[in-house]
């Protein structure tokens, strides 16, 4: 399935018109990406041969809550941009009530941003992390 221009512009327009924040459409050919950025929805492409060695993706919340990327005793983030992260490492936090959930990196990589801010409440799925997934043995 290959998308024209004009089905790329008719999801923008309908992405635009909703609370919706990100759509990827992934398929063998490549990843293309809709992205809100304010009022302006940015469109990316992405040849699925350029770089199979690494991938951009997003760390979600796995449950509603409060978003930390620090433990609320600490200054420091528990992965700051530009950090290596191993899969498996604790990269934020949820809290719920008094409860802290660890939010885990699903692999090694790199933390190229945050999309939640400090203190944000969260529900499922929302997006919180931007990490640059490093496959194994790159």
């Amino acid at each position: 399935m290959t998308l024209s221009s004009h089905d790329i512009q008719r999801l923008a327009a309908w992405l635009a018109a909703t609370d919706i924040n990100r759509l990827e459409l992934v398929q063998a050919s490549g990843t293309l990406r809709l992205e809100r950025r304010g009022t302006v929805i940015e469109i990316s492409e992405a040849d699925s041969h350029a770089d199979a060695a690494s991938r951009s993706l997003t760390i979600s919340a796995p449950s509603p809550g409060i978003f930390l990327p620090r433990h609320p005793l600490h200054v420091t983030r528990l992965a700051e941009v530009g950090a290596e992260v191993h899969a498996g490492q604790i990269v934020g936090l949820l809290r719920v009530g008094a409860l802290l959930s660890p939010v885990r990196a699903p692999c090694a990589g790199v933390i190229e941003g945050y999309w939640a801010a400090d203190g944000a409440i969260v529900g499922y799925g929302t997006p919180l992390i931007e990490l640059q997934a490093v496959e194994a043995g790159s």
